[in-house]
């Protein structure tokens, strides 16, 4: 089953068109991810799916309901979260404080938050630094810290932008192992990455858009051979190092 469904989105900006007749679909439970150039598009396109804003123009449905022009705080309730490419963690607030404000989307009660961001960084293996001010944090830490903030809120969809952007070989290997948890969880992940050998680990299918349009679509090894996908965006070195 089909939980998100993007259907001839188009944005503009005015004379700029970001986003141009964008049309893909993830089924439950999939990695889908998503490559292109620097201002491909990419963000844009998270940002409509995620409320940021609205399209305007083509139909995004999630779990079945059209959501154009629905906010992000209304689609975070119904189990639609997001990561961001800058991390803005409350830097003077502790790691549980900032999870805790995530939990708060679906309770009021701050015994039951904390009770549930203290269960999202045990399953982070990230418990043992709780009370570490967030702004004391390694970039690494602060990538993880962000997706747990997002997990705190439930998601069913979970859209990573960018999470692996300034890490070491060694965390992005730990960054992988993550992911493929939460999904294994039963949370369908949508992301957007430029290490190329994390994006062709973790995804089942990858969508490929340059100036706002899609280019191609497929598994990895059918985007690594595919030959407008080298010219736009990975480039003859990549082709040739994986002969």
């Amino acid at each position: 089953m089909q939980i998100l469904e993007v259907t001839d989105m188009t944005k503009d900006f005015g004379g700029l068109r970001a986003v141009d007749s964008l049309t893909l679909s993830i089924e439950k439970g999939q990695i889908l991810g998503l490559i292109g150039p620097n201002g491909a598009g990419k963000s844009t396109a998270f940002n409509c799916i995620a409320g940021v804003f609205a399209p305007t123009s083509g139909r995004i449905a999630f779990d079945g309901e059209t959501i154009n022009g629905k906010k992000p705080w209304d689609l975070c309730k119904r189990g639609l979260a997001r990561t961001f490419q800058l991390v803005k963690p409350f830097a003077s607030k502790s790691v549980l404080y900032n999870v805790t404000v995530g939990s708060f989307a679906n309770t009021n009660q701050r015994e039951v938050a904390e009770a549930k961001a203290l269960k999202v960084l045990a399953e982070l293996n990230f418990a043992d630094k709780k009370d570490i001010r967030a702004g004391n944090l390694t970039i690494a830490d602060r990538k993880r810290l962000e997706i747990a903030r997002a997990l705190a809120t439930e998601p069913k969809l979970l859209l990573l932008d960018e999470v692996m952007a300034g890490l070491r070989p060694s965390e992005v290997d730990e960054m992988v192992a993550i992911i493929k948890h939460l999904r294994e969880s039963g949370i369908t992940i949508f992301v957007i990455e430029h290490i190329m050998r994390a994006i062709m680990a973790l995804s089942d299918r990858i969508a490929v858009i340059q100036f706002g349009k899609k280019i191609a679509e497929g598994t990895p090894a059918e985007i690594a051979a595919d030959e407008n996908v080298i010219k736009a965006y990975l480039g003859e070195d990549y082709a040739v190092s994986r002969n």
